[in-house]
């Protein structure tokens, strides 16, 4: 056995002992129990990235929750890339109470995490980052994390690093059942790039509180609706791009419609987040896309 298989082989050991009262035994299958779809619309803070950002910052977070009350929305998805540091539970208590009097649930937040990182102390700190944030989102009512896979390493085999990724992401799925919180794996490059490749890593973590965070403009086929078809069953939630781009990554306007019919189709119950990625005003076009939202899931 190689060190790094040994590694692995210790750790998930570990962790299965340290999680004997979750559990497990429930793979992330398709969401069987939904009857009818149900669409509800929210809006991703990570769409006023450049105003929310940096010392210069031109809003809060506090500013972005009345944006998305002022556009009627259900939820507000509140990005923890622009929450301070460090993030206090006063600070989250504090949101969360803004968004319950503005009407608003919170839709989820999202984190930036690595499962793909070999055993060490780099792989500790980003696991205890993400539990962070799990007890984070238990603070905030949040009900979903977007999390990533992570990157393949140098040196690591293509099976080797799935088998990193897998344990990381039950070991973390194990802690955020506990905490009532549900983590949500993006299609985003790498390792999640196609469906094949997504569904790979889902079917291998066997968890209830698993599944897949749909993200509309992260697939580049030459059938890119097909393979967000094959994926939709699996959905936690839905973050919408105002644009795809197939193969040549040329941008066309992203058929709202039909995302619409294929969440129907997979009868999808949740947030429909927009995350506008686009170079205008996003305080502008946000609303101007809700409203597009609105129309097609309405």
């Amino acid at each position: 056995m190689s060190q790094l298989n040994r590694r692995m082989f210790l750790t998930s050991a570990a962790v299965a002992g340290a999680a004997l009262t979750v559990d497990t035994t429930a793979a992330s299958e398709p969401i069987a129990n939904r009857t009818k779809p149900k669409f509800k619309l929210s809006l991703a803070a990570y769409s006023y990235r450049n105003l929310l950002q940096g010392n210069d910052a031109q809003l809060t977070l506090a500013d972005f929750i009345d944006d998305c009350a002022k556009m009627q929305l259900d939820g507000t998805e509140l990005t923890s890339y622009y929450f301070p540091e460090p993030t206090t539970p006063e600070y989250l208590r504090e949101l969360k109470q803004q968004a319950f009097q503005q009407g608003l649930s919170i839709s989820g937040t999202a984190i930036r995490n690595n499962f793909g990182l070999p055993p060490g102390e780099a792989r500790t700190k980003d696991l205890e980052h993400v539990k962070r944030w799990i007890e984070y989102a238990e603070i905030l009512g949040a009900p979903v994390i977007r999390i990533f896979a992570g990157h393949h390493q140098k040196g690591i085999s293509e099976a080797d690093s799935h088998r990193l990724m897998v344990d990381g992401m039950q070991e973390v799925c194990d802690y955020a059942g506990q905490h009532g919180v549900h983590l949500a794996l993006e299609n985003h490059g790498g390792p999640t790039a196609t469906a094949a490749g997504l569904l790979k890593l889902v079917h291998d973590v066997k968890s209830p509180w698993f599944g897949i965070n749909l993200d509309t403009g992260n697939f580049h086929s030459e059938d890119i609706y097909a393979e967000l078809e094959q994926v939709a069953p699996y959905a936690l939630n839905v973050q919408v791009k105002v644009t795809v781009s197939g193969p040549d990554k040329k941008k066309q306007p992203a058929d709202f419609s039909r995302i619409a019919s294929i969440l129907t189709k997979a009868n999808y119950r949740g947030f429909v987040v927009l995350e506008y990625e686009e170079k205008e005003d996003p305080r502008k076009e946000s609303a101007k896309y809700i409203q597009q939202l609105r129309k097609a899931f309405g």
